[in-house]
């Protein structure tokens, strides 16, 4: 059920000068570096503070030392609070241990610190960005030389080396920028240009252009401002950036399902003002990428905001069809709470599917090597073919703009087709509060405790995965339980190609097996 403010204007925003001093000087003892799929966050503070960002990037100097990696390091961040500081502590640390930073003038989007890795340009980064999380919130990430998100055994050894430096600052080592950049240890670059000329060649910014398709673009307050006012004057005069706001209290958008400020760009509830838009007949076509614009957001008359799984099924039966010269062998990668509609799209052209764990670091190795025509999850998440090893929210609202451009049709239409020849999927994800001993239970489950589950919502069961939560597949229909890393909560997703109602008895039983309360 959505909150009663859900959708409004924010009456009061984040103090900011209680968090600037709260990530400077926190009031209670911070807490231990954790890193996630991606990185490190929290709110800032005990969550995240000016230590966080020291202790982490001394501890991947130490890594950078230890395993003999050479190469400039780049860092920035997006448009939060304490991303530029976060992004300097990050820069002088590294500089006082010899290792030369490149360091963004601008606020950087998490795919540009791919595409630069990937060009041979930085050798890893730091990146400062919570992603589409509440305004207080902060965070850090590393990506090493493959560009993606970096693994479990990297993230565990720079948690182990962080975390030493967190209970002893002492051997953080640091010396001013100002110092830094005299010594030549820290260039700064603007990192726009590359990029967006990279772009080009992903996109065909011709086929939009003659198209006349009307685009309204928001950036929800974040780093891909910059990249999309570059594209509309070189490639697009008919892209409008409809908000080019960037105030990091981020109080000027609305408030998500629960109350809070969360610049989601799949979420109705931020992504009002750009409907409205899109409603009042200025644009055909919108889009949405978040603050560090690895996720995105579209909507047309016709689809009006499309759910990300339609899209990622658009996108990978036009990409099968139209590039022609990429290799025939091509696949998709989706992770496991993604639709399956994926699935029979390649099963009808031939090609491959890799289900991958919750993650877009379990795509990196896939991209790297060329297996996937689409790598994408249900969270809005996407890259392409030759393209980044991080999801790419500013590549995803080009391409879906591309397809509507290309085929003249609205993209419900375009999803409609697809769905009357491949079957129509009913999907949910459901959020389960879950004690704490619940969710261990959760994650210690095996699926040899459900070999006396035969049958779901009616079919017989055809296969239990235990790798990342614990998932049952029949013919037509499967359900996933998953443990949050960060919340009570557990996440439980359906989908069902028999109806509404099929899905939701696959729901219901299948909260019955894992125990949940619905």
């Amino acid at each position: 059920m959505a909150h009663e403010n859900a959708g409004k204007i924010a009456k009061t925003v984040i103090n900011k000068y209680f968090y600037e001093q709260e990530f400077r000087q926190p009031s209670q003892k911070p807490k231990k570096v954790k890193f996630g799929t991606s990185g490190h966050r929290g709110e800032l503070g005990t969550g995240f503070c000016a230590l966080h960002a020291a202790a982490i990037a001394q501890a991947v100097a130490d890594m950078h030392a230890e395993k003999g990696i050479k190469g400039p390091v780049l860092v920035g961040g997006d448009t939060r609070l304490m991303s530029g500081e976060t992004s300097r502590i990050c820069a002088e640390v590294l500089a006082a241990n010899d290792i030369p930073v490149i360091l963004a003038l601008k606020p950087l989007p998490t795919p540009v610190f791919s595409h630069e890795i990937m060009a041979g340009r930085a050798c890893a980064c730091l990146n400062g960005t919570a992603s589409h999380n509440p305004p207080a919130d902060m965070g850090l990430k590393y990506n090493p030389s493959t560009g993606g998100p970096a693994g479990s055994e990297i993230t565990g050894y720079i948690e182990t080396l962080a975390n030493k430096y967190m209970e002893n600052s002492g051997g953080i080592r640091s010396m001013t920028i100002e110092k830094a950049m005299e010594e030549g240890l820290v260039e700064k670059k603007d990192l726009v240009t590359p990029y967006v000329e990279a772009l080009s060649k992903m996109i065909d910014f011709d086929v939009i252009k003659s198209s006349g398709l009307r685009i309204g673009i928001h950036a929800l307050g974040g780093a891909s401002v910059a990249y999309y006012e570059a594209i509309a004057k070189r490639y697009l005069p008919n892209l409008e950036l409809v908000d080019s706001t960037q105030d990091p209290t981020f109080g000027f958008i609305p408030q998500d399902h629960d109350g809070k400020i969360r610049m989601d760009p799949s979420s109705q509830y931020p992504m009002s003002p750009l409907l409205d838009v899109l409603n009042g007949g200025r644009c055909d076509f919108v889009g949405a990428s978040d603050p560090d614009a690895d996720r995105f957001g579209v909507a047309t008359k016709g689809a009006g905001l499309l759910p990300p799984n339609h899209a990622l099924s658009i996108a990978l039966k036009y990409l099968f069809e139209t590039r022609t010269k990429w290799p025939a062998k091509l696949g998709a990668g989706r992770t496991l709470g993604t639709t399956h509609l994926i699935d029979r799209i390649c099963k009808d052209f031939g090609r491959p599917v890799d289900e991958v764990n919750v993650g877009f670091k379990y795509f990196v190795e896939g991209i790297r090597t060329g297996r996937y025509a689409l790598a994408g999850e249900e969270s809005a998440g996407m890259s392409l073919y030759g393209w980044t090893t991080e999801k790419d929210g500013i590549l995803a609202v080009l391409l879906m703009a591309e397809i509507m451009a290309r085929t003249e049709t609205d993209l419900g239409d375009l999803y409609a087709a697809i769905t009357a020849r491949y079957g129509k999927p009913y999907y949910r994800r459901v959020d389960v509060p879950v004690t704490p001993a619940a969710a261990d239970s959760l994650r210690a489950l095996r699926r040899d405790a459900l070999s006396g589950v035969k049958s779901l919502g009616g079919e017989a069961v055809l296969a239990v995965r235990d790798t990342d939560g614990v998932k049952i597949y029949t013919p037509n229909a499967w359900v996933l339980a998953r443990p949050s890393g960060t919340e009570p909560i557990a996440k439980l997703y359906a989908e069902s190609f028999n109806g509404p109602e099929h899905l939701d008895r696959i729901i219901k039983e299948g909260a019955e097996i894992f125990g949940f309360k619905l």
